[in-house]
């Protein structure tokens, strides 16, 4: 008698038990089969994803490094904040990219680890990105020029190729990353890296090609330089 009681509930047991279907995640499979009655169901889609169902993102960090970017770490300092609890630590990053074909961008950004501040700052100067006017022949400017950011001030002068790119610190990698082969760069204010490059860049963005000039006055380059 007890042995058929067993065997019923046996039976009965086998009959509940559900049948996982079969799925594929990106690659993941489940094997049809009967589940224990008593598995939860957190446990078997836990156990789905840990297979590899993730896949390669589309985006993302390699996307950027195949952009054609360079990118350049131009300052990572430590910052504290203080907060009710105590102090809260972070890093900020200042990170410039460029092409080197008249495009250049600075980016600033905070995280908790050096990378994640690094990864950020360069979204963020990608975004930022500028277009530089470059004369064709020199690969330098048109004219001189002075801009300021904050407390910095920076002026840039045109120069006659073969001279090379005399700048230092953040103006100097601001202007090998846009392009510019030969130029003047004088830092006149603050020594702070950030200010100092988008001060470079604001004064890159004000630089004007011949044809705008002539086309402002109503004349053409021939005319400008009769």
């Amino acid at each position: 008698m007890a042995a058929a009681t067993c065997s019923a509930r046996r039976a009965v047991v086998t009959k509940a038990a559900p049948l996982r279907a079969s799925v594929s995640l990106s690659g993941a499979r489940v094997v049809t089969g009967p589940r224990p009655a008593t598995a939860p169901a957190r446990a078997v889609a836990a156990q789905v994803f840990a297979r590899g169902a993730g896949g390669p993102r589309r985006g993302g960090r390699q996307d950027e490094e195949n952009d054609g970017m360079e990118e350049r770490l131009v300052q990572i300092r430590r910052v504290t904040k203080v907060v009710k609890g105590g102090k809260q630590l972070s890093f900020r990053a200042v990170v410039v990219v460029g092409d080197g074909e008249g495009s250049v961008g600075v980016g600033c950004s905070k995280a908790k680890e050096v990378m994640d501040a690094v990864r950020k700052a360069g979204i963020e100067a990608r975004k930022a990105q500028v277009k530089v006017m470059l004369s064709t022949k020199a690969k330098t400017l048109t004219h001189r020029t002075q801009q300021s950011a904050g407390g910095a001030t920076v002026m840039l002068r045109p120069a006659a190729e073969g001279t090379g790119v005399i700048a230092g610190g953040a103006v100097r990698v601001v202007l090998e990353l846009a392009g510019v082969k030969n130029c003047f760069g004088k830092q006149l204010g603050s020594n702070n890296q950030l200010n100092n490059a988008r001060a470079t860049i604001n004064g890159l963005k004000s630089v004007r090609s011949f044809k705008d000039v002539a086309d402002m006055r109503g004349k053409t380059v021939e005319e400008l330089f009769a």
